[in-house]
């Protein structure tokens, strides 16, 4: 069985392997691969993108058993914590009178360092009456705090969860430096900074902030009128924005870079630490598919909140709030280990036309309308230096395959503009 991104499979386990592993770290001899990949795993999964290490099961994913795993469930995360500074989860499988272990995903380890003083109870309170409103959250009348993180699998045994923190703690910075969202505001030249602003707090708190952020200093309303009432609308739509932040915070690689967006004059990007999981691709995530979530117990409770749905539908509401607002439909990306999405309001920028897939004579073409105003056969003909048959054949292209711009007149006196008046 191919191994996944976020699993490895180990049929037993050797402590010397760990303490050999940092003694080479340290030294940065890495003579065993099967070590250094060890401790590879483990900082890995348990600090930054989450994951399962399965001791007890073969490269095929077959259980052979731990005969000595009662011990096992002690020593293993002492010995990880004492060798390498972290806290790991250990749970105790069972398949075929066989007994393997596993790890734990990053937002479900306890965080010994936080208590319940942590948790911003203004932030539960505003939870809960979004909850109320979905319906998906019953039987919670009457519990405390800690009753209700334990019921969101937030909590346990009276020890809070890295999950909770991230979504209700006071301050998630104290504990995870890089838990902000930087917003900066940029010229077309992708390197000058306008100005720029950062946003800290827990997930439900830096969603209105950045939100409320990206309303009054970063986007522009656009004004209309519908009879004497004055109606004003963000460039983008404000269910995509809210759906972008959403994703990026619940999905994120929490030990990794800050969520980061970019905005420009006729686009903006939201880029999120943490690629998307093996079992999804990236043509998969603009379809109905399955949602495979890096923390799934944040993300089990934000869904119970009504914050998100749990049936991979973020990224079609992104793309079809963009439609209903008539703007371009939106670019995901891997890059640089994360995920980008990526809004426009220009359907005619060059960006956008490539994408379309025009050759470079009408990207040209669309180009000098949205400068010109029209272009003619001729002058088509003079601006991509070609003969009236080709001219003829990419501005008919542009006419009924890609619906960008329309011909109007006939014969010598016909020209060629941008559908809508754009």
């Amino acid at each position: 069985m191919p191994k996944q991104q976020n699993k490895e499979y180990k049929s037993s386990w050797h402590d010397d392997y760990l303490k050999i592993a940092i003694k080479r770290e340290q030294s940065n001899l890495f003579e065993l691969p099967s070590v250094s990949n060890l401790y590879k795993w483990v900082c890995g999964f348990a600090n930054a993108q989450g994951g399962r290490i399965y001791i007890g099961k073969d490269d095929a994913a077959t259980v052979v058993g731990l005969p000595d795993y009662k011990k096992l469930m002690e020593d293993i995360p002492n010995k990880i914590k004492n060798f390498m500074g972290i806290t790991a989860e250990v749970n105790l499988l069972q398949e075929d009178d066989k007994y393997y272990q596993a790890g734990q995903t990053w937002d479900n380890v306890i965080e010994p360092r936080a208590t319940f003083d942590d948790i911003d109870e203004a932030t539960v309170k505003k939870y809960l009456r979004k909850a109320e409103e979905t319906g998906r959250l019953p039987d919670i009348d009457g519990l405390s705090t800690s009753e209700l993180l334990e019921k969101l699998r937030l909590a346990e045994n009276g020890q809070l969860k890295r999950g909770a923190i991230v979504l209700f703690g006071k301050d998630p910075g104290k504990f995870y430096p890089n838990t902000f969202v930087k917003i900066g505001k940029f010229e077309d030249d992708d390197f000058t900074i306008r100005f720029q602003e950062l946003e800290e707090g827990n997930i439900i708190q830096v969603l209105d902030k950045v939100l409320r952020t990206l309303d009054y200093k970063f986007l522009i309303r656009n004004i209309s009128f519908e009879g004497m009432n004055r109606i004003e609308t963000l460039e983008y739509p404000i269910p995509a924005l809210r759906e972008m932040l959403l994703n990026s915070l619940i999905h994120r690689n929490y030990m990794g870079a800050p969520t980061q967006i970019r905005v420009y004059d006729n686009k903006m990007f939201v880029w999120n630490d943490g690629g998307l999981p093996s079992t999804i691709t990236l043509s998969q995530l603009t379809q109905l598919h399955s949602s495979h979530p890096r923390n799934p117990i944040l993300a089990g409770a934000c869904f119970l909140g009504g914050y998100i749905d749990s049936w991979g539908s973020g990224i079609m509401k992104i793309m079809d709030s963009c439609k209903a607002a008539g703007l371009p439909t939106p670019m995901i990306e891997e890059d640089c280990g994360g995920l980008i999405v990526r809004l426009f309001k220009d359907r005619f920028s060059e960006e956008q036309l490539k994408e379309l897939g025009l050759n470079d004579r009408q990207v040209k073409a669309v180009l000098y309308v949205k400068e010109k105003g029209k272009i003619t056969n001729s002058e088509y003909q003079t601006l991509n230096s070609v003969s009236k048959r080709t001219a003829t054949n990419d501005l008919s292209e542009l006419v009924d395959k890609y619906k960008l711009v329309s011909n109007v007149g006939f014969g010598a006196g016909s020209f060629y503009e941008l559908i809508n008046g754009q």
